[in-house]
């Protein structure tokens, strides 16, 4: 049996447009992903969103991140993964089974769809300082 103090990893239990892995079993998705693109020898898509204040470093607010999850999956795939990337200060997301052929501009399309999406239920100040960063992971040679 397992104490009350345990520590509770993998999806948040609540309606799906609030879940989010927590920062363990987000990376671990990442790696599972980028071995099974890495045989398919395809690109694996890693969204992550800066949503904090520059100067603090603090956590994201609880209520924002909230807001963050519900709208990326509102606007990502069912089969794509959405969690912590770094415990309650970066959000992100796993684009998975992406096409060998990505155009190199579909990843600022991306940027862009998700930033509107997003930027549409924040406050103007929050919006404003929120930054989409898609990132093209590659498999690397075999070795």
């Amino acid at each position: 049996m397992y104490g009350t103090d345990r520590r509770s990893y993998g999806v948040v239990l609540e309606e799906r447009l609030g879940q989010a892995y927590d920062e363990q079993a987000f990376r671990y998705f990442l790696e599972i992903e980028c071995r099974r693109a890495a045989r398919a020898h395809r690109p694996v898509l890693l969204l992550l969103l800066d949503a904090k204040e520059p100067a603090t470093g603090a956590d994201i607010d609880p209520v924002l991140a909230a807001k963050l999850f519900a709208g990326l999956w509102r606007c990502l795939r069912e089969t794509d993964v959405v969690g912590w990337y770094r415990e309650h200060r970066v959000p992100g997301a796993i684009l998975t089974q992406v096409e060998d052929g990505l155009r190199p501009e579909a990843t600022r399309e991306i940027r862009e769809r998700v930033n509107s999406a997003l930027c549409e239920g924040l406050s103007a100040d929050v919006a404003h300082r929120l930054r989409v960063r898609v990132y093209q992971l590659r498999p690397g040679p075999k070795g």
